[in-house]
């Protein structure tokens, strides 16, 4: 849930539940970058374990665990979700892609290991600030080289894009983690980006499971504000004859587009 287009405002830190007598519990589900729609604290902690964290970068754990760190905290991609896109790269053979909503850039460091050296990201978003805490831990990781970061609103920037005739079709993947209320307006310019058989990977789309709970259901305003246009995105995706998708239940809900079309 990072930001390519949005502020933080009304985007609480993660906070740790409360014991019955008031005193703070800590749980995986609690804890930053730990989003899981699984209902298991137990079962999640097995996938983090045996699954992501052995295998996790060094460079990509410290940029993690700075992150736990940040007010924001909560809009860092989740360990487990980063893993599976830089398989996904992989077995996509993904060279130029393109990114908006970076954060501290979890999810793009992920992507940048996992792309060739000569591969390249745009990527895009309106804090620089929070791009350059993560900043470091892309260069110890040797792969800042393969990063376009710009700086602004994400609308305006794909116009740019667009008007510029070898950028049509050419992206292999695109992944969208940015303000919930402009997905389907970057969708249609993503359309024009992202070449025949390439992907587009939209986060959140099942957003803290509210999209299945009732409108008066207890939730922190910020879920409340963009669970209308996160319904909207699915039922406009799953009728678009231009895509074929599958949403995946990772992380806050991952959906992929292949454009076939």
């Amino acid at each position: 849930m990072s930001d390519a287009g949005e502020t933080a405002a009304g985007i609480p830190a993660a906070n740790g539940n409360r014991t019955e007598n008031g005193d703070k519990k800590t749980t995986r589900h609690s804890e930053v970058g730990h989003k899981t729609l699984l209902r298991s604290d137990a079962l999640f902690q097995y996938i983090l374990e045996t699954s992501v964290y052995p295998r996790e970068p060094a460079a990509l754990r410290e940029l993690r665990e700075m992150t736990a760190l940040h007010p924001w905290n909560l809009m860092t991609t989740s360990a487990d979700e980063g893993q599976f896109l830089m398989l996904l790269m992989k077995l996509i053979n993904a060279k130029n892609t393109l990114e908006l909503g970076v954060y501290t850039g979890y999810s793009l460091l992920s992507t940048a290991l996992a792309i060739p050296d000569d591969g390249k990201i745009i990527a895009i978003d309106i804090h620089r600030k929070n791009f350059e805490l993560g900043l470091p831990f892309i260069k110890k990781a040797g792969v800042h080289h393969k990063i376009d970061f710009r700086e602004g609103q994400a609308l305006p920037i794909l116009e740019d894009l667009i008007r510029d005739e070898k950028n049509l079709n050419f992206f292999d993947f695109v992944f969208v983690d940015a303000d919930k209320d402009n997905y389907l307006n970057y969708h249609e310019r993503l359309l024009k980006l992202v070449k025949v058989g390439g992907l587009i990977g939209y986060d959140n789309t099942l957003w803290n499971g509210s999209v299945v709970m009732p409108d008066d259901t207890p939730s922190p305003k910020y879920i409340k504000f963009y669970k209308p246009f996160v319904i909207e995105l699915n039922k406009f995706l799953a009728a678009d004859p231009r895509i074929e998708i599958s949403m995946i239940p990772i992380g806050d809900g991952l959906t992929l587009c292949r454009r076939i079309q």
